[in-house]
């Protein structure tokens, strides 16, 4: 696969990544756009990789990371996360989605990263914990502390997808 189709093809789904986990749009895209031009330089190594996609995945996590480091770069994004209409959300679902983002975005960073990576990319612990760098063991203690969190925010919260490990 040439750099061109995994952007054609991934890209839409890095930026969402990004979203998550920055809150704010156009941090997102910019995130992304960094990642994708060091991605580029290194495409003839990166793209025979068994599975690129969570490669540049971990690449759009670590280069988060690395921009909540920078002391410079403590503004505070937006609270909520609009997703893009869809017509047959009705206004209920539609507050509580936007209620339930921003509980998550006043998690601590890897909590957030770990929530996202879990409940809204699906990915199961060992990927998790590839891509965070860390063990599975890390991965279900931040998850467990983000969802208890969030419990404490919002009594009648419940897991997303039920108990999964």
């Amino acid at each position: 696969m040439t750099f061109e189709e995994y952007v054609l093809v991934r890209g839409v789904a890095l930026v969402r990544l990004a979203r998550l986990l920055t809150g704010d749009e156009h941090r997102a895209e910019d995130l992304v756009q960094e990642v994708l031009a060091k991605a580029y330089v290194r495409w003839g190594r990166v793209g025979t990789l068994d599975r690129p996609d969570l490669y540049v995945r971990r690449m759009v996590v670590n280069a988060h990371r690395s921009w909540l480091r920078r002391l410079v770069n403590r503004e505070i994004t937006v609270a909520a996360v609009r997703d893009s209409a869809i017509g047959r959300d009705c206004a209920a679902e539609s507050a509580e989605r936007d209620e339930v983002w921003r509980m998550v975005h006043q998690l601590p960073p890897r909590q957030r990263a770990v929530i996202v990576l879990r409940y809204y990319e699906d990915y199961d612990d060992a990927t998790i914990a590839g891509l965070l760098q860390c063990s599975q063991g890390t991965v279900r203690t931040q998850a467990k502390r983000a969802l208890d969190k969030l419990q404490r925010l919002r009594p009648e919260f419940h897991e997303p997808m039920g108990d999964r490990r």
